[in-house]
């Protein structure tokens, strides 16, 4: 039996996601026995991004108005363009990561994804990582950018695109183990 049963993951995404930033991180924490909701600004399926044109349609477990951050021991953000554009204008959905950083738990981020973490305004003084098109808006908003496979700043964990998603998988279910951590701050 896996010491993470009985653990809950939001994986907050919406159409545009990129798909094996949702896919990858999904199927390697349902591998540790974790419970995984795809979480979304509606109930009816998302949309992928699959790297050059639209993708499949993955259904939705819960909508953003269904839950909250105590629901769950963590939170995964995919990235891609349009999913983290959609998402970082969207108060609901910026609330939400908010709580989490404020709960201390255990975030992940990816590719595109901390544009999200930008506007939530909670990257200030932190390392991170992202797509390297992201680096000065990370600076701009106080980030510690570096251009690393993955980056793990107190819980924070981020990496910079597909190529990475074995590391980024493994450093996030390491956190998620770790569990609450004091020094994880909105």
């Amino acid at each position: 039996m896996s010491e993470l049963k009985g653990t809950k993951v939001a994986i907050l995404a919406t159409d545009g996601f990129e798909e094996s930033e949702l896919s990858s991180p999904k199927k390697a924490l349902e591998a540790q026995s974790i419970d995984v909701h795809v979480v979304s600004l509606k109930k009816q399926g998302i949309k992928a991004w699959a790297e050059t044109d639209w993708g499949e349609e993955y259904p939705v477990d819960k909508s953003l108005d269904e839950v909250s951050a105590d629901d769950y021991d963590a939170l995964m953000l995919p990235g891609g363009q349009f999913n983290p554009d959609t998402l970082r204008t969207n108060e609901k959905a910026l609330s939400f990561v908010r709580d989490f950083f404020k709960a201390g738990k255990p975030v992940g981020a990816i590719c595109h994804a901390p544009w999200i973490l930008i506007n939530a305004e909670v990257v200030d003084g932190r390392r991170m990582t992202s797509f390297p098109t992201l680096a000065q808006d990370l600076k701009n908003a106080g980030a510690q950018w570096e251009d690393s496979e993955v980056v793990c700043d107190s819980a924070l964990v981020t990496s910079r695109a597909p190529k990475d998603l074995n590391a980024f998988n493994n450093k996030l279910i390491e956190e998620i183990k770790e569990g609450r951590h004091r020094n994880q701050h909105a």
